[in-house]
Parts: C-alpha cells; structure tokens; sequence
C-alpha cells in the first residue's frame, strides 16, 4: 500500500502495538516494513536499521523527512499533525492524566519487561525460560494494581481510560493487556482494565492493530 507513512514494526512489539492503533485511529494509511527482533540476533541491530534508529529499537515511524523512533513521541506528532480525532483531551489536567496513564505502561512496566531486559537477564545472571516468565509477571502485576486503581478511583474514567472515546492512554493500555495475557498474568484483580479492554476490543482500530493481523506474524514461537 503507497503510504507517505513508513512504521519499522515488529508483529509481537506492544511499543509498536501502540503506534499502530493511533494510526488506525486516525484513520491514516501506512506502509508496514518488518524489523525481526529474533532473527539471526535480531534484525533491529543490522547497520541498516541502526542508521534509522541508533536506539536498534522498534517502532520507527517515517513522515517524509521526519524520522521518529519511540512510540508515545510518535503518537503525540501524529495527534500535532492530525488533529482529529483527537487522542489527547483539549484541557491541561485532561492531557496530564493521559499521559501519566499511558506512562505508567510506557515508562513503568514495559521498559521492564522488554526483550533485550530479557535476554540480558538470561546472559547475566543465568535466569531460565521460567524465571524470565516469573519477573515478566511479578512486574506486569505491580504495574496494572497501579494502573487499575488509578482506573477506577477516578471520576474521568468513562468507556475509555479517559471519557468515552479512545485516548492514547487506550492505545497502550490494550497492548499490555496483551502481554499480560501472554505471559499468563492472572488478570481477575483488574476488573475496570478489562472492562476498558473489551471495549477497545469491539473498534477496528484496535482490532486491525493486533499482532497476529500484522503481515511480519509469525507462529508464536517465532
């Protein structure tokens, strides 16, 4: 599909999960160009891809001449350059509480969790296939006790994390609920993420985002 839009993914990224939502939500067509995070070590650190990203992270999202790497920047550019339908509410506090939502998924819980954390563990200290899955829980956990009592204590909550259309906060919130359910997280003590999650569920925006509708998926062992 010719898209003046370029988005450097991964299927199984949330950070690029996110990215992907705020563009169907919008309503902007792009163009998917895969980044393998396992292949042959990992794609994202060819030189090619470094010259993109030095962080060898993904999303990277092409605009033209503009080339940004992390997901919550990208989605306040395109929410800057498009403004509707908006993905950040029109007052200060409003703003505020969204992204300190999608904050705690973005700077809190994923970074935690992330691949390279992952392997590093493993390589370092030795950790096995189970004791990865065990500080995967022990942190998504910590992280969505956070985030659903900030959910349900308050007011502005409504259909979506915040009132009753779709915010950036919705676009990180479903990608970790994803992991979650990937990892096995026991997710009964969250009622309101749920409740928010199966709304997202019901969008196509959300929908078509999802990672085994992505043209890189790959069987889940990949």
């Amino acid at each position: 599909m010719a898209s003046d839009l370029v988005l450097y993914s991964y299927w199984r990224s949330s950070a690029a999960f996110r990215v992907r939502i705020a563009l169907n939500l919008k309503g902007l067509r792009y163009e998917t160009r895969a980044v393998h995070l396992v292949r042959e070590g990992g794609e994202q650190h060819s030189a090619a891809y470094m010259a993109i990203n030095p962080q060898e992270l993904v999303p990277t999202l092409v605009d033209g001449n503009v080339v940004l790497p992390q997901s919550m920047a990208i989605i306040e550019y395109l929410d800057e350059k498009h403004p509707q339908p908006p993905l950040l509410p029109a007052d200060a506090a409003g703003r505020a509480r969204v992204r300190a939502l999608s904050q705690v998924v973005g700077c809190d819980i994923h970074p935690i969790g992330n691949l390279r954390v992952l392997q590093q563990i493993g390589s370092q200290f030795g950790a096995d296939d189970a004791q990865k899955a065990e500080w995967m829980r022990h942190w998504v956990s910590t992280g969505l006790h956070a985030l659903e009592t900030m959910l349900a204590s308050s007011k502005d909550t409504g259909h979506f994390c915040h009132g009753n259309t779709p915010t950036m906060a919705d676009a990180c919130l479903v990608p970790q609920v994803y992991n979650a359910r990937r990892w096995k997280v026991p997710l009964g003590d969250y009622p309101t993420i749920l409740r928010i999650d199966a709304v997202c569920a019901g969008l196509d925006a959300f929908h078509d985002a999802a990672p085994e509708r992505q043209p890189d998926a790959q069987p889940a062992h990949a």
